[in-house]
């Protein structure tokens, strides 16, 4: 106290220290901001009692008015399952196939697919959908086991090369270089796969392995068979690399993907708004379509009924 006076200046008591002959004033808080703080600490008490703010050992306190975010969170979710309810018991009771007849119902389905296609697909085939080395790109018309709605909802319920899924897609590829085919033949095999989309000249000779090794799945011009998820090997489109190398060693020591079934993991109606989504994504394919490339005039029975 003794060190304080008044500031000649201003008439303002000082706070009672100096540096390098500066000395500051003891000016009063103005009024409105001391009320405003006290105001503050009001609310801050009101704030803790009313809501959940103080942690304890085990949990925090409650609040008086029992609000917590996670029972707001589940207010809200009640609400949108009430409010798509009619929508999910609407596509739980129709195939899949018909879908696509309701307007309404297929926007909706796309929706909910491109949802669950984010939280379950996108760390395979990509946010995109384009898919990459390995994976496959659900955007174009390319299928290893058909596009229609049908094919991709059988394949999203049991997967492909499941372990312990009795009705996966399944489909092996022989490892020709343990022990069928010499380096030499192997060389000549992938010239002539990569003859069948321009990619190389002819090559009689692997045209004829070909035709001994391979056409039983890949069919005799290499477009090949969905029923055994034989790839096309005529349209460009590669799902382990289109140089000669990479196909030369997919040949040799084929790598083959595991899918997995998503039955008992998605509900019935998850898996119909998948399928319905990925089919939207540009390649899909309707049921006449797949007849009519394969040789056939589309079946008179409901589509919905093939398997």
């Amino acid at each position: 106290m003794a060190n304080k006076h008044i500031d000649e200046a201003t008439g303002v008591e000082t706070v009672g220290h100096e540096w390098d002959g500066i000395e500051e004033l003891n000016n009063p808080l103005p009024r409105w901001w001391i009320w405003s703080f006290y105001a503050c600490i009001a609310f801050a008490i009101g704030y803790g009692i009313a809501y959940p703010a103080w942690p304890l050992i085990n949990k925090g306190t409650e609040g008086v008015l029992g609000w917590t975010s996670r029972g707001q969170l589940a207010k809200e979710l009640e609400t949108q399952q009430a409010d798509r309810a009619s929508v999910v018991a609407e596509l739980a009771s129709m195939p899949v196939g018909k879908i696509q007849g309701n307007e309404q119902l297929t926007r909706a389905a796309i929706a909910g697919g491109r949802a669950a296609f984010k939280v379950n697909c996108v760390q395979c085939h990509g946010a995109g959908a384009a898919g990459s080395e390995g994976y496959p790109n659900l955007n174009d018309d390319d299928w290893l086991w058909g596009g229609d709605l049908n094919a991709i909802e059988t394949t999203l319920l049991h997967g492909i090369r499941q372990p312990g899924v009795d009705e996966t897609r399944l489909s092996i590829m022989p490892a020709y270089g343990d022990g069928f085919l010499t380096g030499e033949q192997i060389d000549q095999l992938a010239d002539h796969v990569l003859s069948l989309s321009g990619k190389a000249q002819p090559n009689p000779a692997g045209a004829q392995l070909f035709a001994e090794n391979c056409a039983v799945c890949h069919g005799e011009n290499g477009r090949g068979l969905r029923e055994f998820g034989a790839p096309n090997l005529a349209d460009a489109i590669w799902l382990y690399g289109g140089t000669r190398e990479q196909v030369a060693r997919q040949i040799s020591n084929p790598r083959m993907g595991v899918m997995p079934s998503w039955e008992g993991r998605l509900d019935p109606v998850t898996i119909k708004m998948l399928a319905v989504y990925v089919h939207s994504l540009g390649g899909g394919e309707d049921f006449a379509e797949v007849a009519e490339e394969a040789g056939d005039s589309a079946p008179e029975a409901d589509p919905d009924e093939q398997s």
